[in-house]
């Protein structure tokens, strides 16, 4: 039986907390408009090398979770979560949720200290970003003993990140089962095959394939390993434990991501209204508009709620993650569905120009919705988890297409 309680004074933002959303909100207002958010996702990177190495620099925005025996600063989830909201807020296409949260977590979840010492200072200082393989969505990637150590072959679509990304976490299926490994590819971006080499492994190939995607501030892509050095990360066993556990980060991550666009789209909306005449007089003193915003308030202060207490049994490494993490998906996810729609029809016809930032916003919750798992895949998840049906293991599915119910 889970018990959903936790300390009150977690779910309240701490002086320090709120200093360091100012500072974020400050910093992103200046590099990350419309204009430059569109810069960004176009350019060859996807993001703003200068801008991530000012968030790892003057902030330390990826060594806020990553203990200081690893080069962090030592804070919790709960700190990192605040840069999530703000980086959420205006659509930052940083690859924080990738390498900080997905990666990261990875590492830490594994126990393996060798790799923990050997990658971990690299993204909390910013020179190095990574991801994830075979997470939310299957690869079908294995892993088999070369002449000078582990190689991988086969591939892994929609890789958070997978064009650019200098190390990439793969859970690969090995001769004893289901295991983690850790690949080196070079920092080049773009398409097209080269050639990796490991440190003593020796050297093979790999294929990383842009993918289009609905959401240009969050890439993805395919990413083909042939023969690929790669390193084992954590012991044989652990693969699923861990996997799960970095998913649900994952899903606490978007959760905070969330509640940070909710917020824009309502503050965006809220200001259009107040000067947007018809009839004479401001479209926000009509009731059907004001009850419109009503309805969005209620349902992001609701999200606001769970994101919270998700963050709070993340940071606090709580039993009742799962069920809080699942609960702060439907609720975020749902909330920020509605916020994005609200966006581009109270803006009437400007809200579905291409100009308009309120299109991106659209395009990140919708992807996004899907990203680990749609809100019916953990309605359905968290029903075994509170033993309201015979599902009791937590899984899901992330691809509709598999579905035969």
């Amino acid at each position: 039986m889970f018990r959903l309680d936790t300390d009150p004074t977690l779910l309240l933002e701490s002086e320090e907390r709120r200093q360091l959303r100012e500072v974020l909100r400050e910093l992103l207002k200046e590099t990350c408009g419309p204009e430059e958010v569109r810069k960004q996702a176009t350019g060859p990177r996807g993001h703003d090398r200068l801008l991530w190495e000012r968030l790892a620099g003057e902030i330390g925005v990826q060594a806020l979770a990553v203990p200081e025996e690893f080069g962090g600063a030592g804070y919790t989830f709960a700190e990192l979560a605040v840069a999530l909201e703000e980086t959420g807020r205006v659509l930052c296409p940083a690859p924080l949720l990738p390498t900080v949260v997905l990666a990261g977590h990875t590492l830490l979840r594994s126990g393996d200290r060798q790799a923990c010492q050997r990658w971990l200072p690299g993204i909390a200082d910013g020179s190095l970003t990574a991801t994830v393989a075979g997470f939310p969505q299957a690869a079908n990637v294995t892993a088999e003993r070369g002449a000078g150590g582990w190689v991988l072959r086969g591939e892994a679509d929609f890789v958070l990140d997978g064009e650019g990304a200098d190390l990439i976490l793969v859970a690969a299926e090995a001769p004893d089962g289901t295991r983690l490994f850790a690949c080196e590819p070079d920092h080049g971006t773009g398409t097209g095959t080269r050639t990796g080499t490991g440190p003593g492994v020796g050297s093979g190939t790999y294929e990383r394939v842009a993918r289009r995607v609905l959401d240009p501030t969050r890439r993805q892509a395919l990413v083909r390993f042939r023969g690929t050095p790669a390193e084992p990360v954590g012991e044989a066993g652990q693969a699923a434990a861990i996997v799960a556990a970095v998913l649900d980060a994952g899903r606490v991550a978007l959760a905070a991501e969330h509640v940070g666009g909710s917020a824009h789209a309502l503050d965006a909306v809220l200001e259009y209204v107040r000067h947007r005449t018809q009839f004479g007089r401001p479209i926000g003193s009509f009731q059907v508009v004001k009850h419109r915003l009503a309805d969005l308030l209620v349902d992001l202060e609701g999200a606001r709620s769970a994101s919270a207490y998700a963050t709070a049994c993340l940071a606090g490494g709580r039993a009742e993650l799962p069920v809080a993490a699942s609960s702060a998906a439907v609720a975020c996810s749902g909330a920020y569905r509605l916020a994005t729609a609200e966006y581009v029809q109270l803006h009437g016809g400007i809200g579905f120009t291409w100009e308009h930032p309120a299109h991106f916003y659209v395009r990140r919750a919708r992807a996004d919705e899907a990203l680990f798992g749609t809100a019916d895949d953990d309605r359905l998840r968290l029903a075994g988890l509170l033993g309201l049906t015979g599902r009791t293991n937590g899984a899901i599915r992330t691809n509709r297409a598999s579905r035969t119910d």
